[in-house]
């Protein structure tokens, strides 16, 4: 196994990930394009110390407002948590985000296929957007064959520079679209989007042009 890397800004996980994520198509879903093939190697475990996909806790939250304290100034973005919409006004995008974690069943076979609507999910075995985010925090959806929905939209690789906002529980946060990407399915578990790097937001879905064999990653960074 191929040791993960562990320097500069875009690092892998120092606990070795042992399992490969795809998603297989969703029988009995008309107009539904494809499910994603997805390849976790930074996820969270449960229990095991990590605090990825955590809101801050009351008290946590707390001591940084405190006055009394020199890190206790307000931040210039809101802190961390969980994501609750996200839109991109380029590519006509505005949609919830609801939480997804994967099952026990979904990891022991290693497949995950987000539910079958319209909305956006967001895999709480990552990170959150914010002011001490740790971690990329992972959004997805899916992409539909004959009908508009809006993650068929990010198949555009013109969104390049233009504008993400994403809501989260302590407020609203403004990204801007780094790179636009297609990936096969089957190799996307090797694609740098899985390196951990804090407070970056990556969306993912189905490339429409190939909506079996590939798909489409939005990488975006915070906005200066």
């Amino acid at each position: 196994m191929e040791a993960p890397k562990t320097s500069g800004r875009h690092r892998r996980p120092r606990r070795p990930i042992r399992w490969r994520w795809f998603a297989v198509p969703p029988v009995a879903a008309a107009g539904l394009a494809a499910a994603l093939f997805l390849s976790p190697s930074n996820a969270v475990a449960p229990n095991d110390g990590g605090s990825a996909g955590v809101v801050p806790s009351a008290a946590q939250s707390a001591v940084a407002a405190s006055p009394s304290t020199p890190a206790a100034r307000k931040p210039l973005r809101p802190l961390a948590a969980t994501p609750t919409a996200v839109s991109i006004e380029a590519a006509d995008l505005d949609v919830r985000v609801l939480p997804l974690t994967p099952s026990a069943d979904e990891m022991a076979s290693e497949s995950l296929v987000p539910p079958l609507t319209l909305d956006a999910y967001w895999l709480t075995s990552y990170g959150v957007p914010g002011t001490g985010s740790t971690n990329t925090t992972y959004i997805v959806g899916h992409s539909w064959d004959g009908r508009d929905a809006p993650f068929n939209r990010l198949s555009d690789e013109s969104l390049v520079g233009k504008a993400v906002t994403v809501t989260t529980a302590t407020g609203t946060l403004k990204y801007v679209v780094d790179s636009v990407t297609m990936h096969d399915k089957n190799t996307l578990k090797d694609s740098d989007i899985w390196d951990v790097v804090p407070n970056r937001v990556v969306l993912i879905s189905c490339y429409t042009e190939d909506p079996w064999g590939k798909n489409v990653v939005v990488a975006t960074s915070p906005a200066p």
